[in-house]
């Protein structure tokens, strides 16, 4: 990486603490790879005492990749993980403090849903989950369910603290945590503890935070704790590209960086290594329209490039229809892959029209953001038992993996052991292990428990010494998992469910040699596993994202389609801080391209059965485009489209 001014200041500075504001495409990522280099070879720090923290798993992954290739096998000792696995890490350690057994539970977004089903009774699913993202964005805040109560400003937020109560309690009874706890527990502890802060603050000699504008309260007071004293840190992050305020982000913490650090020193990375400079210079004119924390001002050696295509469609099929004809005449013309093409729209229900039009026409495609592989049914079967073979109070798992496959215990076993255990306040398991059972439950599901309670520990016992593959196998053996699908689904659903099962044991299984863990030990974080890509990333194929999901990607040709009023920006995002995040977005999708950028949007819309008008995004001519249906901008019709890319495919055929 040939390095420019810029990038090697901040990777030399380490007088205080630094901000690196970077643009888009600037090369951050090389920037942070760069300096813990510089850390460990020039400066002689410890990679053990070195912490690189970013937001997911995919970034993790690359970071430590370009790391080892930079330092090689002292790379091993630099922490890399994400915030989630930092906590984890942290809480492993300090668990006793803070009242957990070393075994404790992290419960997945499907188990949360479960349990604040089950505490809410019958509240519509709507309102449940409305409540359910309050009380995430309380844990975010570093709210309790007591301050929580205090703060509700209204009757919803009323009946989301008292639920928040009920599931602080269910959470204390299970020993199990969920995702926001990760990183509010470490605060918690840190608050609270300043032997426990110091602790962790004597490991760490130097904190590099990527995304930073993504950081909410917690995760901003978490990098504060483990800090301070020494303030040795670097935040690298661009406040033109924090779009996750629905989730708890908070730009503000990259202008609170300034208030509160006043020895910051801040240094921009402007010079873009991705776009051409049309690209730059519409991106640079939209988000002038956003209030600056920091002025800056994207640029590229790169050329002027191709002009910005903004282009009027009749409705959604004509757009769908002529998107995807040209970019296969595109593709056909330039001889381009379909990997070097994204299509990117501002929500999920977008991507229906466009799929068909690639499937009709023959284009591959994948979709970014889809379905974890660890969400899938027979994945979350099997992670239940490993849940319960790390920890046997974890009632979630134990409820999932006792009835999956089914052995004869049904809603009626399961209810009376409930009430057995409330009264008892204890586990389900350790319930089922109690004496004096006989009030509560007949001979015959005591009986049908028991052996259920009985083949757990037999396995958690194996699962403590023995290899990983081969516990997991005898595991799936024994409970007739294969059976039980064939029995309950068809045939060709089963065998992929199937095949997925034994993905997940050969990666179980060579995560076990490559780490040297049992079982056990995989399954102790089986919450954090790393999603398993089932789309091969080299694969030829048009990328459909959604703008959320394109953070962190490029692209040769980009297509940013319906861009409308209502759509970008979304109906629902009018007032100006959401119009703000709104623009950022757009801004993100710009800043995908590096070659091409086409703009589309609709003149009508059918919703339910009436057909809307519609008009061109503000952004459009903020972008300093023209939002109009000009002809010479005019999107040829599909027919005619097909025809030039069957010409083309024929002019470039081998006879």
């Amino acid at each position: 990486m040939n390095l420019n001014d810029a990038q090697r200041e901040a990777i030399a500075y380490i007088d205080g603490p630094l901000l690196v504001l970077a643009g888009a495409g600037s090369g951050k990522t090389g920037v942070i790879t760069h300096k813990i280099a510089h850390l460990v070879t020039n400066l002689g720090i410890a990679p053990h005492r070195i912490a690189a923290i970013t937001f997911t798993n995919k970034a993790a992954k690359e970071m430590s990749e370009r790391v080892g290739k930079a330092i090689g096998g002292r790379a091993e000792g630099v922490i890399i993980s994400t915030f989630h696995s930092l906590g984890v890490r942290i809480l492993r350690q300090e668990c006793r403090a803070l009242g957990l057994k070393p075994g404790f539970s992290i419960l997945d977004a499907t188990d949360t849903t479960a349990l604040f089903q089950e505490l809410a009774g019958g509240v519509d699913k709507i309102r449940l989950r409305m409540m359910q993202t309050r009380i995430s964005l309380w844990k975010n805040a570093l709210l309790d369910s007591a301050q929580a109560m205090k703060a509700a400003a209204d009757e919803l937020e009323h009946e989301a603290a008292a639920l928040y109560t009920g599931y602080e309690r269910s959470l204390n009874a299970y020993q199990a945590v969920d995702f926001d706890d990760l990183i509010r527990l470490p605060v918690k502890l840190f608050s609270n503890d300043e032997i426990a802060a110091e602790r962790w603050r004597s490991r760490l000699w130097h904190l590099l935070v990527d995304e930073y504008q993504d950081t909410n309260r917690c995760q901003y007071r978490l990098v504060q704790l483990l800090t301070q004293g020494r303030d040795s840190f670097t935040a690298v992050g661009d406040d033109d590209q924090s779009i996750y305020a629905w989730r708890g982000a908070d730009a503000a913490n990259l202008q609170a960086l300034k208030h509160d650090y006043p020895a910051l020193k801040v240094i921009k990375l402007e010079q873009n290594y991705r776009s051409t400079t049309r690209i730059l210079k519409a991106a640079n004119a939209l988000i002038a329209h956003n209030p600056k924390t920091f002025e800056k001002r994207l640029w590229s050696d790169y050329g002027l490039g191709d002009p910005i295509r903004v282009r009027a469609c009749k409705d959604g099929d004509e757009e769908a229809e002529a998107v995807v004809s040209q970019l296969a005449a595109h593709k056909f013309s330039s001889g381009a892959a379909f990997s070097d093409y994204a299509i990117l729209y501002r929500g999920n229900f977008q991507a229906r029209a466009f799929e068909q039009q690639l499937r009709a026409q023959r284009v591959p495609y994948v979709i970014s953001g889809g379905q974890s592989f660890f969400e899938r049914t027979e994945i979350k079967d099997i992670t239940s038992y490993l849940r319960l073979l790390a920890n046997d109070s974890d009632d979630p798992a134990f409820i999932r993996a006792v009835t999956t496959p089914k052995r004869g215990i049904g809603s009626t076993t399961l209810e009376a052991l409930g009430r057995a255990a409330g009264r008892r306040q204890q586990s389900l398991m350790a319930t089922v292990f109690t004496p004096g059972l006989d009030a509560d439950l007949s001979i015959k599901q005591h009986t049908a428990l028991r052996q259920f309670g009985d083949f757990i520990r037999r396995m958690e016992h194996r699962a403590r010494s023995e290899d990983a593959g081969n516990v997991l196998n005898d595991l799936l053996t024994a409970i007739g998992y294969e059976a039980s699908l064939f029995s309950s689904v068809e045939p060709r659903e089963a065998q992929a469910r199937i095949a997925n099962v034994r993905d997940f044991v050969d990666w179980i299984a060579d995560k076990g040699i490559e780490e040297s863990k049992t079982l056990l030990e995989l399954a102790q974080s089986i919450a954090l596993l790393a999603m398993l890509d089932k789309n091969d990333a080299s694969s030829d194929a048009v990328q459909l994202a959604t703008l959320h999901a394109s953070k962190g990607l490029e692209f040769r040709h980009v297509f940013l389609v319906g861009v409308e009023e209502g759509s970008l920006p979304h109906r629902d995002s009018q007032t100006p801080d959401k119009i703000e995040e709104e623009r950022r977005l757009m801004y993100v999708g710009i800043t995908r391209a590096r070659n091409t950028l086409n703009v589309t949007w609709c003149e009508r819309r059918k919703l339910a059965r009436e057909w809307v008008p519609r008009e061109p995004s503000r952004f459009i001519a903020e972008m300093g485009e023209t939002p109009r249906r000009a002809e010479a901008d005019q999107v040829p019709d599909a027919q005619t489209a097909r025809n030039r890319a069957a010409d083309l495919l024929a002019k470039f055929s081998v006879r």
